[in-house]
């Protein structure tokens, strides 16, 4: 069964005491449906690529870079330096999202190219893309399935009660009430990329494009952050990288975290048809064209997810036709407001986080023994 209604009762805390998954009984097999929707969306020519809006948004990305080096230069050592902090974690999130793009093949024509493209565009942003890659790809063929999706396996955080039960000292402290140290965490989300990024590289496994990664990484680190210690006071330039690798870490989890977190969990053992299982653990976020801008086209999670290779600009359109498509089919299409996410994620992360509890500290046990 599902853990619980991805559109209300996630925003509560309260829960069932031991996690349940969604099996195969409830997601009803549409047959053809991903066939169909799919040369539908090819007879449209959504999946066509769309140069002259990457090429624009480069640009843009670009003058962004540019403005804030020129602001980093004329403002010298002053505490303003620090709004320019801000706005590099900002465009840094905006180059990881052309990284994930390329990544995905939307960008160029080629799938090499677009796999050079995106590991260049990683290493601007200090992240390993054959680490991204192999991580990003398991995601995608089994979001949300114990065992096989990367991105619910513990952490800090844990997406799964049976990892909360597990917690041990500090990570159990936090655990207990994770929803609320959510945001705060992801504050040091950019250390946590680029710590798995360096170890994944650095490891025993085969790795390809290794030290070509390694080489562009310590020239990205050496040119961010060697004009801001050699030119700053020391207390300031430590001030200036922890705004910007904070900001970026926040950007990055909070563009990332409202599109599966608090969506059904699937059973290791359940077999689903790739349509039921990408819809149905998928959220969108409301919002159009600033959302799409603000979170890099990931606003449209469940067209993402439907079609992995599809231009940032077709996504619009496509929502319009899988909404329809999902409604002939009594399929559920969950989409909120970026807000309502949030809470849902808060909410969800905080019931799970109830198994690292002492037993008799959960409202629900704490209920009964009153009663």
């Amino acid at each position: 069964m599902f853990i619980s209604s991805p559109n209300a009762d996630l925003v509560s805390t309260l829960g069932p005491i031991r996690q349940t998954y969604a099996r195969k009984e409830d997601f009803p097999p549409i047959a053809r449906a991903y066939t169909q929707l799919s040369q539908t969306i090819r007879d449209m020519g959504l999946l066509r690529r769309s140069p002259a809006f990457y090429i624009l948004t480069g640009v843009a990305i670009l003058l962004s870079f540019a403005g804030a080096i020129t602001g980093f230069i004329l403002l010298g050592e002053s505490w303003f330096q620090l709004l320019i902090a801000a706005i590099l974690g900002i465009v840094f999130t905006q180059v990881a999202f052309l990284a994930h793009e390329a990544g995905h093949r939307q960008i160029l024509t080629t799938g090499p190219a677009n796999d050079r493209l995106a590991r260049v565009l990683a290493a601007i942003v200090g992240i390993s893309y054959s680490w991204w890659d192999s991580k990003h790809s398991r995601h995608h063929a089994n979001p949300n399935r114990v065992g096989k999706d990367p991105d619910i396996e513990a952490d800090t955080i844990s997406f799964l009660e049976d990892d909360a039960l597990r917690a041990r000292g500090i990570r159990r402290l936090i655990t207990q009430r994770q929803g609320w140290f959510f945001f705060p965490l992801l504050t040091l989300e950019g250390l946590n990329l680029y710590f798995h990024s360096l170890r994944y590289l650095l490891g025993r496994e085969p790795v390809k494009a290794r030290w070509a990664e390694l080489g562009m990484i310590a020239a990205r680190f050496a040119l961010v952050f060697t004009p801001v210690f050699l030119l700053l006071p020391l207390g300031m330039a430590f001030a200036f990288t922890g705004v910007m690798v904070a900001l970026f870490g926040v950007y990055m989890g909070a563009s990332f975290a409202p599109n599966h977190k608090g969506m059904p969990v699937i059973a290791p053992d359940a077999r689903l048809d790739f349509f039921s299982k990408q819809v149905r653990t998928s959220r969108n976020i409301r919002g159009g064209w600033w959302a799409t801008a603000l979170m890099g086209g990931l606003n449209y999670q469940i067209e993402h997810h439907l079609f992995p290779s599809m231009a940032r600009p077709q996504l619009a359109k496509t929502r319009e036709i899988v909404r329809e498509y999902c409604a002939a089919h009594q399929v559920p299409y969950t989409e909120t407001s970026l807000g309502q996410s949030y809470a849902i994620v808060i909410g969800y992360l905080n019931r799970v986080g109830l198994a690292a509890r002492d037993p008799f500290d959960c409202p629900m046990v704490a209920a009964y023994r009153r009663g």
